[in-house]
């Protein structure tokens, strides 16, 4: 390969590492459940994962999850590619055990490569409506992925007041 060859290899955008999206799920997104298959198909990895929280079970059927305040590393946009470039930027986040009554919630990490693409639907899905009333926030974590903290981002419920709490961690469809 000669030099201009390779000056070439990441003109692609959809190449490039900042185009990167990481998204820890805890529900009906994991592999095996009603989401996954329409809008994780596509992703590069999915792998599991935890991030400090409290998990319920809502009387709709489907989780929610909720995160310290205090851990939350930056708020969902509109703009996919500003909140995947976001992501990027972070570096590294601390994961240390929160003051409280907070769970390690098993989930996760879904990495996908067209964050344009990608992640309206999800946020559509989640109710996620950037600077309106949303069900759902998306906010970015950090997430423990093997050994590894990595910030990613989740949909968050900030006032559950329907659902049963799952001191497990674990969600599993009823």
């Amino acid at each position: 390969m000669n030099i201009g060859e390779s000056s070439k290899l990441n003109t692609n955008p959809e190449d490039s590492p900042e185009t990167i999206l990481r998204l820890f799920v805890y529900g009906t997104l994991k592999r095996g459940y009603w989401n996954h298959q329409r809008f994780c198909a596509q992703a590069r990895s999915t792998e599991p994962a935890v991030v400090w929280g409290r998990l319920y079970h809502l009387h709709a059927g489907f989780p929610a999850l909720e995160v310290p305040e205090g851990l939350i590393l930056a708020r969902g946009t509109a703009d996919p590619l500003a909140d995947a470039r976001r992501q990027q930027e972070i570096g590294t986040p601390r994961f240390g055990r929160p003051t409280g009554d907070w769970d390690l919630i098993y989930g996760e990490l879904v990495t996908f490569t067209a964050p344009q693409r990608d992640l309206p639907p999800i946020d559509r899905l989640e109710g996620f409506r950037p600077g309106g009333h949303s069900m759902y926030q998306r906010v970015m974590v950090a997430v423990l992925c093997g050994r590894t903290s990595i910030p990613a981002w989740t949909y968050w419920m900030p006032c559950i007041d329907n659902g049963t709490r799952l001191d497990t961690g674990v969600w599993h469809r009823a």
